[in-house]
This record gives structure tokens, C-alpha cells and sequence, in this order.
């Protein structure tokens, strides 16, 4: 238990115990966390839950913990794709379930937009531009570019990017909507038994979902 505590503080903050929460925001959470947790337990390449709860820690009303099965030095394009998906499955639970938008979503819509914006400058990942980098210097920003970036392309090539990463954005919360609306009676499940319980371990998550996890997981 201590070294669960250790790496949950390292990795999310410290515990906020104190930090209340009215019905309401415990519910959009409770769907929150529980988008992340459904699409991150379906896609094949994303990563298996390890716990999800609705408790508070760092800047985290609450939070879903993700860890590969195995060490990886290498990452494919469509695990890359997966891990967006799941990162916006937040997002999209709150779009589909309340048809309106918090700003719970906001960090896992930074990195999901920096994963999608390295595939398409560092990693040669999108069709649309091939194997090649754009960008030295400092890392780019979605929608914009880091004011101390050295820029190595045109105008119009920064416009292409943006639309780029727009598509991919567009296409993970797509995927993730799709996924939360074919298994909407697991994400119900999810959201109510965190209402009730506040956390989930991965034993107790995976006997909710063991029927749409893919095999290799």
C-alpha cells in the first residue's frame, strides 16, 4: 500500500482528502474517468487500467492510472493513436453523457494534442508529410509554436500541421465516442460503481469489463 501511495503521489500529487466535491461534479467525474477507463480497456494498444478513481490528487479531481504489461523502448503509430483515444475519452464521456463541457478535460487535451503534433514533426507517423522533421529547438505548441522554436518550415507548412493534428484529435474522439457508445452500459456501470465505491483497483475494473477486453490484454 505505502509503494502504491509513493508512485501514485509521484506520478498524479499528493492526496487531497479535504477537497469536497458537490453531487453534481462528482457525477461528470465519476463519466469522466470512466471514458478514459472504458475506451483505455477496449482499444488493443492502449495501455491496461490499473485503477481509476474519483478521489482528488495533485490538480486531479480524479484519475485513471494506465501502465504497459511490459517495459517499451519503441512505440508503434497505432498504439500513439490508441493512447489519444483513451486520453480523450474524458472529453468525449462528457460530450455524450451531459452534451456539455468542463474544464476537467483540459491537461489530458494538452498531452493527447502533444502526442498527435510529435507524430506528425519528430516520428514520420503522418501520411500527410512522410518521414521527415519539422521543428528544432524548443517542442512546438498545439495551434502555434513556442516563441524560442527555430523555425525550419513555411507558413502555409505551420497551417498544415495544425490541420494535421486537428485530424487526428478529431479522429481519437471519434474513436472514443464510438467505443463509449457500442459499451454505454459498461460506462454506466463504471460511473455508478465509482459513485458508490470512489476507487477501483485494476482486479475490480477488469471483472466490470473482461468481456470487451481484446485477448492480447
Amino acid at each position: 500500500d505505502d509503494l502504491k501511495e509513493a508512485i501514485e503521489k509521484i506520478v498524479v500529487g499528493p492526496s487531497r482528502k479535504s477537497h469536497l466535491m458537490s453531487d453534481s461534479e462528482k457525477k461528470i467525474t465519476a463519466y469522466h474517468e470512466g471514458g478514459h477507463a472504458l475506451v483505455g480497456a477496449v482499444l488493443p494498444e492502449s495501455d491496461p487500467v490499473h485503477k481509476v478513481t474519483i478521489l482528488s490528487r495533485g490538480r486531479a479531481l480524479g484519475y485513471t492510472m494506465k501502465l504497459p504489461l511490459e517495459d517499451k523502448n519503441m512505440k508503434t503509430k497505432k498504439a500513439f493513436l490508441d493512447e489519444i483515444a483513451a486520453l480523450i475519452g474524458g472529453y468525449a464521456a462528457e460530450k455524450l453523457i451531459f452534451g456539455e463541457l468542463t474544464t476537467g478535460a483540459s491537461n489530458d487535451l494538452k498531452v493527447a494534442s502533444g502526442l498527435a503534433r510529435k507524430m506528425v514533426t519528430q516520428y514520420g507517423m503522418s501520411d500527410a508529410f512522410g518521414p521527415i522533421v519539422l521543428g528544432e529547438g524548443h517542442e512546438n505548441v498545439f495551434l502555434g509554436r513556442d516563441i524560442g522554436e527555430q523555425k525550419n518550415y513555411s507558413e502555409d507548412t505551420a497551417q498544415k500541421i495544425d490541420a494535421e493534428v486537428r485530424r487526428i484529435m478529431a479522429e481519437g474522439e471519434a474513436r472514443a465516442t464510438q467505443v463509449m457508445t457500442q459499451y454505454r452500459t459498461y460506462l454506466d456501470i463504471i460511473a455508478d460503481r465509482l459513485l458508490k465505491e470512489e476507487t477501483l483497483e485494476q482486479e475490480a475494473f477488469t471483472e466490470i469489463v473482461k468481456d470487451i477486453i481484446p485477448p492480447n490484454k
